[in-house]
């Protein structure tokens, strides 16, 4: 494992950018982007689209190691090139900014008021394709949609179960048990996952760490538990449909943590911008998420 690495995400000052939309997600994100289905007719097509999207994202100026820290792919995006360079070999060697790799392959249907992932197939392909990338580590999202001891154990469980064949594999593992922000029983379903992981980090080798991605909390310092736990690298927060200036207020109330934001971050990005006008819109997003990272 590239100790700089491992340095930059565990103790640097920034946050990570999630790019890793993938499937059903994609369309909805180049419409945003103001990218129609009317201008692409395959799923090779769409891709296509995204990874131009991504591409210029990737590129701008105001895209680099300062702010951002990490960068989270979609396995396409990992397959591609970025002028010429593998993707994850770009960020690293021309932006400073570390690669990981989305690796779940969407979620089940809702069971005992959770989305547990579906089953990842060829996992261990996939994380040698990843090592042979210089992806730094993975990330796989699951979603609690109400709260419920034996759904969020579920959650927590298989998260885990994941997380050690990817610490085995030399990569560092996110877990993303996310907690729908529109649950009616958000703050519960948060204490309840919060006593669940801690229950389970304790079970994770003195040697190794895992990060973790979270909802962003109803109570302030809230995951302060997690933040300390000593086989934590570092735990990062998800936008989860809230606006950016929104979602940096409630990152700004909780020290220690981070920002992973997708939506969020992308927000106000368009295709038809002139270079000028979107190198200015991301600055000022990238700006501004920074600050609430760092608070």
């Amino acid at each position: 494992m590239d100790v700089e690495q491992l340095h930059q995400v565990g103790a640097g000052r920034g946050f990570f950018a999630a790019l890793d939309q993938s499937g059903g997600s994609t369309p909805k994100a180049l419409a945003e982007y103001g990218v129609t289905d009317a201008e692409y007719s395959s799923d090779e097509e769409m891709f296509d689209q995204v990874h131009t999207m991504r591409t210029r994202v990737f590129t701008d100026p105001a895209f680099t190691g300062d702010r951002v820290l990490a960068a989270i792919l979609f396995e396409d995006t990992m397959q591609r090139q970025v002028e010429g360079r593998d993707t994850g070999d770009y960020l690293w060697s021309v932006k400073h900014i570390v690669p990981i790799l989305k690796i779940d392959k969407g979620l089940a249907e809702e069971s005992d008021g959770v989305q547990l992932m579906k089953p990842i197939r060829g996992l261990s392909g996939t994380l040698a394709a990843a090592h042979a990338k210089g992806m730094f580590g993975t990330k796989m999202r699951s979603v609690v949609k109400h709260a419920g001891e034996s759904g969020v154990a579920a959650i927590a469980d298989q998260q885990f179960e994941f997380g050690r064949q990817i610490l085995d594999a030399g990569l560092v593992p996110i877990l993303e048990p996310e907690i729908d922000i529109h649950s009616p029983t958000k703050a519960r379903a948060e204490e309840q996952l919060r006593a669940a992981l801690l229950a389970r980090l304790d079970g994770v080798p003195a040697d190794r760490q895992v990060m973790l991605k979270l909802s962003l909390p109803e109570e302030d310092d809230f995951y302060r538990p997690l933040i300390d736990h000593p086989r934590v690298l570092r735990v990062v927060a998800l936008s989860g449909g809230f606006s950016r200036i929104e979602a940096d207020e409630r990152l700004a109330r909780q020290p220690g943590l981070t920002a992973s934001f997708s939506r969020a971050l992308l927000e106000g990005l368009r295709a038809d911008q002139s270079d000028t006008a979107f190198h200015q819109v991301l600055d000022a997003s990238i700006a501004e998420i920074y600050e609430a990272s760092v608070t």
